[in-house]
């Protein structure tokens, strides 16, 4: 599934077609260049979960804890990780195989230790204020 988004006002419809389209999975992994809008897309997915409180990047805590309506959700952010022990160490099984919502900002950093399926979410930069967003199940 391809979406051309022309403004931030699209997002929660965006966010909708994803979960929508997702059916059961719960990991979903962030693909797109620095500042491509891959925390805001997250912010409106988890809104759209029925999380109330503020939803920030976790660079520097590289996991976030969310309460949805259902389900918690992880927000991951492994740009800092120097090598996948640092995930490892972190127990990211837990997080993964616990049925609650994983969203995964660069995941590259982690490739070795990604599950056998998952969302892939691609966000490429079209203009200024728009994006193509590429969903695939794999």
């Amino acid at each position: 599934m391809s979406l051309i988004v022309q403004s931030i006002s699209e997002l929660p419809s965006v966010a909708s077609s994803i979960i929508n389209y997702s059916a059961h999975s719960r990991i979903f992994l962030f693909y797109g260049e620095m500042g491509a809008g891959k925390t805001t897309l997250i912010k409106s997915l988890c809104e759209y979960l029925g999380t109330t409180g503020p939803v920030t990047s976790p660079t520097f805590s590289i996991v976030n804890e969310y309460a949805g309506k259902e389900n918690k959700i992880y927000h991951f952010d492994f740009y800092r990780l120097k090598s996948q022990t640092e995930a490892l160490d972190m127990g990211y099984e837990e997080y993964f195989y616990s049925d609650a919502y994983c969203f995964i900002e660069w995941p590259e950093k982690i490739a070795g230790l990604l599950p056998e399926h998952y969302i892939s979410v691609k966000i490429r930069v079209t203009g200024s204020n728009s994006r193509e967003i590429i969903i695939e199940k794999i």
